[in-house]
């Protein structure tokens, strides 16, 4: 997938996030796990791309290797560029790196049970950040700390008050609070909703929309979720097996998807116009990532596959702002048929 393939809006000058063709392992003594495949994405200001995906896809480890934070041993950045803000992160020194993470690009972690430090106060845990970047005193960090509280909806005297003191959705608050505190430029949130209850998975959604239309953050929204991805998001990735499989814009998505697993997430989903309607899953699971296949990785659960999809494939162009990674649309007339059983092939 070639970045001056896809238009996305605007000019390539507002670009604040570019990942080009990354590929990240874990090497085991037995065996490597390859995680990550050659992801290409990128980000303007103020969008939102969500990173779609089962478990096991490689969406957290694209999120941990963008702040160059992938545990060394066993994980390794095999190859590949990440530039946040004009600059490559995977040439960056710790020094570096500790300058732009929480300044430049900051991460919403998924268990906010487990993202603070329970002996130390909410307001301090923002104030640490803001100190350490902005270079102010204790007291305008605190002051800033309790704005910032304000800002995700807790009352600023809560300041003052432990994690244990705070619900989950109110914690899940406090990490946003703490990711935005220094106002950065890009924000990944790794299924900052998946830990809470469906009231407050609403709530924590609308005010991340609303923060993100306020400061102008790019956001990295990782979720399994199709839901959170309607609500919220511009662009969509669909990842599987560590690959892109499909990318474009909401709509492209949401309105004409293209890519077979694509078909079988949607399908995956309770028909709410009939109640009665089964679900079609996905058969079979995903594949050994320490066995990838050289074609498509998703041709064993595929009911499209021919013997043409084990060959290697690379990412097909549709139109400017959508792509997907398929053999099968080379034919002419191919298609998905949502919501069928029967093969689609006109």
């Amino acid at each position: 997938m070639e970045k001056d393939k896809i238009t996305i809006g605007g000019d390539s000058d507002e670009i604040v996030l570019d990942v080009q063709d990354l590929v990240v392992h874990y090497v085991l003594e037995d065996e490597t796990v390859e995680a990550v495949n050659g992801v290409s994405l990128w980000l303007k200001k103020g969008q939102t791309l969500g990173l779609v995906g089962e478990t096991g896809a490689g969406k957290t480890s694209t999120a941990l290797a963008i702040l160059n934070l992938v545990q060394t041993p066993p994980g390794v950045i095999k190859s590949g560029s990440i530039n946040v803000c004009g600059a490559n992160v995977l040439e960056m020194k710790p020094a570096q790196l500790e300058k732009i993470r929480g300044k430049d690009v900051s991460m919403i972690f998924q268990d906010p049970m487990t993202a603070l430090n329970p002996v130390m106060t909410v307001g301090e845990q923002i104030a640490e950040s803001i100190r350490y970047h902005e270079k102010v005193s204790d007291k305008e960090s605190l002051q800033k700390a309790g704005e910032m509280l304000e800002l995700v909806g807790i009352p600023a005297v809560r300041a003052f008050e432990y994690p244990h003191q705070f619900s989950g959705g109110m914690k899940q608050r406090v990490v946003i609070a703490i990711a935005l505190a220094c106002n950065p430029k890009v924000l990944l949130a790794d299924e900052p909703t998946s830990a809470l209850d469906v009231t407050i998975q609403a709530q924590v959604l609308d005010l991340m929309r609303d923060l993100k239309e306020k400061l102008g953050t790019a956001l990295v929204m990782i979720t399994h979720d199709l839901g959170v991805v309607a609500t919220v998001c511009d662009m969509v990735a669909v990842m599987y097996a560590g690959k892109i499989v499909e990318y474009g814009t909401i709509e492209d998505l949401f309105n004409t998807p293209m890519h077979p697993y694509t078909e079988g997430l949607f399908n995956s989903l309770p028909n709410i116009k009939d109640r009665k309607a089964e679900l079609i899953p996905i058969r079979g699971l995903m594949p050994d990532p320490t066995k990838l296949p050289v074609g498509c990785a998703f041709e064993p659960r595929c009911r499209y596959a021919v013997e043409a999809c084990k060959a290697p494939l690379e990412m097909r162009q549709v139109s400017d702002t959508h792509s997907l990674l398929c053999s099968r649309y080379e034919e002419p007339g191919f298609r998905i048929d949502m919501k069928r059983g029967e093969r689609a092939h006109g």
